[in-house]
């Protein structure tokens, strides 16, 4: 007879100990008397507090902790509440579509914000009506209004995209979020003390947009950060300038700004330098001593000294149209008009360059700092150029019309026969000549108002260019027909008449 094998052997010592623990069972279950515990040691033990839970309490997962609480589960009821979770805050919803149908206090707008993940797209669509509510951004994001902006349209566009609660503003852009927004239209009718577009050290980028802001603070103000602007029309009914940028980067571009008391009001800080292009400032035409200083474009000193640059662009409508005080500023190809000074340097650096200045009074005053002025055109003023003391200007190649510096002097020609002639000015010299229709279009004529000829023609300086007549010492014409061109100057004078 074979053994067993060792499988065979462990299954016969597992029976057995199986019977045994059974036998012992049976006889605990029908022989021992019932156990009962006391009443006091029962509610003792339920009452006393588990010291070792408490000094090191178990590392439940958020799965079992819900489980537990079946009666309110917070993951279910906000489930974007988990970092990660799809849909919900961090990550988000790629992209957002709200239609608030103009209805306050929903707060369906700034629940859309909430609800796009960082990157993401926020559309805004108006069809039955703009969004009434404050956007608080805080993460990178795009903001598109469906149906778009035409800034060359501007008075035909459909009703706004957002507008802001009385004395709220219309959106704030956190500390260095960047946001880009394209094809909106913002309105902000109440704003009291509040701004339509506010950022601190934040980046936004502004792409075919409008405000209508009616407020005591700027449509636009940003502290830090940078400031793109593009294809943008601003009226903002407000004394404040329509734009603020204090220690940011400003780059604007086919622009235009209306209503304002006063333009810009840029403090450039280090770094990129900020750019004004293809932009019309319009004033409001407010006296000089109406509320504060009504100028187009100001630029502040700071800590750091920054440099501002302007190209082809438009100021018109202000007592000052670019005030300098205390940077470096570069105007090239530009225009400024209906102006009482045309360009102040209180301090700082200016270069003035192939531009035209229309201003009642000066056309460049320099207090302090260092200006180069060359190749512009002067018109209406009373005095072409003034600097004082402590400011030093080279100035060259600069013309002028004008009726009170542009004045001919006379001296004798021939025999009692004056010839008017010129004075040519410290850089720059006067024209004779009609100034030309056109650029006063791109000047006054923007505010429109009618032409005005702002140069200075002798009587009958027509003729005597022709070669006709001559002036006597006072500046009188005297028409002469028998002696022409050169004659005039060598036969028929002195004692023997004519």
């Amino acid at each position: 007879m074979t053994s067993p094998t060792p499988f065979a052997r462990i299954a016969s010592i597992i029976g057995g100990a199986v019977v045994m623990a059974a036998a012992v069972g049976a006889f605990v279950l029908t022989g021992a008397p019932t156990a009962r515990a006391q009443v006091a040691a029962k509610v003792e033990s339920q009452t006393r507090p588990n010291f070792g839970i408490l000094l090191d309490p178990p590392a439940r997962s958020y799965r079992n902790r819900g489980s537990s609480h079946r009666r309110y589960d917070y993951g279910r009821h906000r489930p974007d509440w988990r970092p990660g979770y799809p849909g919900g805050y961090p990550r988000g919803e790629e992209v957002v579509l709200v239609d608030c149908g103009g209805n306050p206090g929903t707060g369906a707008v700034e629940d859309a914000v909430r609800r796009v993940r960082p990157g993401g797209t926020l559309v805004i669509r108006s069809r039955g009506g703009a969004c009434v509510g404050w956007l608080n951004i805080d993460k990178p994001l795009t903001i598109i209004g469906e149906g778009g902006f035409d800034p060359r349209d501007w008075g035909r566009n459909p009703a706004p995209t957002l507008i802001a609660p009385d004395g709220l503003p219309c959106m704030t852009v956190a500390q260095g979020v960047r946001v880009e927004i394209r094809d909106m239209m913002f309105a902000s009718p109440h704003a009291g003390d509040a701004a339509c577009i506010v950022g601190y050290g934040a980046e936004i980028v502004m792409n075919r947009v409008g405000f209508r802001h009616a407020g005591d603070e700027a449509a636009i103000y940003v502290d830090g950060g940078l400031l793109d602007i593009r294809n943008a029309v601003i009226d903002a009914q407000t004394v404040a300038p329509a734009i603020v940028a204090d220690g940011a980067v400003l780059t604007a571009w086919e622009m235009t700004i209306t209503g304002a008391q006063s333009g810009l009001e840029l403090i450039p800080g280090a770094g990129q330098t900020s750019r004004i292009a293809s932009t019309t400032l319009k004033g409001t035409g407010a006296p000089n001593a109406f509320g504060p200083r009504s100028i187009g474009v100001v630029v502040r000193s700071a800590r750091d000294y920054g440099r501002v640059e302007i190209e082809n662009t438009a100021i018109v409508g202000y007592v000052e149209g670019v005030a300098v005080e205390g940077a470096s500023v570069q105007i090239h190809n530009s225009r400024i008009g209906r102006s009482d000074k045309g360009v102040v340097l209180y301090n700082g650096e200016l270069r003035l360059a192939d531009s035209r200045i229309r201003a009642t009074t000066v056309g460049v005053a320099a207090a302090s700092g260092h200006a180069v002025v060359v190749n512009n055109v002067f018109a209406g003023v009373r005095e072409v150029i003034y600097r004082e003391a402590r400011a030093t200007v080279e100035a060259s190649g600069n013309r002028v019309w004008s009726q009170h510096v542009c004045r001919p002097q006379f001296r004798d020609r021939y025999r009692g026969r004056y010839e008017p002639y010129w004075r040519p000015g410290d850089g720059w010299t006067c024209e004779i000549n009609a100034y030309p229709r056109d650029w006063w279009d791109d000047e006054d004529g923007i505010l429109g108002l009618p032409y005005q000829d702002d140069g200075y023609q002798p009587d009958g300086y027509g003729d005597y260019q022709d070669g006709q007549g001559w002036y006597d010492r006072d500046g009188r014409y005297v028409p002469d027909s028998r002696y022409r061109g050169d004659d005039r100057w060598s036969r028929g004078g002195g004692m023997w008449g004519r």
